[in-house]
């Protein structure tokens, strides 16, 4: 299994998930985030709760197999983009185990 993090521009999260969800993919965590970037703005947004970040993201994560992860990336990319510097950054990891809360055991156990 995968783990996708993307970083993307908030009002560009309600499309990234439409389109998702069209794709079979509605499992996923998206997450209101403050960061830093390489992103040069003459006017940053300085935060009002944290004195060294400039930029509000959204952090969308869901894990997936991994013959999934090219048509998540595809639609994360091509539904956040909107051409512009600091359209944010996709991220890809191994998960090594799954648990269930609800029972403690790994994911495919009974």
């Amino acid at each position: 299994m995968k783990e996708i993090k993307a970083f993307v521009k908030p009002f560009k999260v309600n499309e990234i998930f439409h389109h998702l969800l069209e794709a079979g993919c509605p499992n996923l965590t998206v997450s209101m985030a403050e960061g830093t970037g390489n992103l040069e703005n003459s006017e940053p947004s300085v935060s009002t709760h944290f004195s060294i970040t400039d930029s509000k993201v959204a952090k969308i994560e869901i894990v997936c197999s991994k013959e999934d992860v090219a048509k998540i990336i595809a639609i994360i990319s091509e539904q956040g983009r909107t051409g512009n510097p600091g359209d944010g950054l996709i991220y890809v990891s191994d998960v090594e185990k799954v648990y269930r809360v609800k029972t403690g055991l790994e994911n495919g156990d009974t």
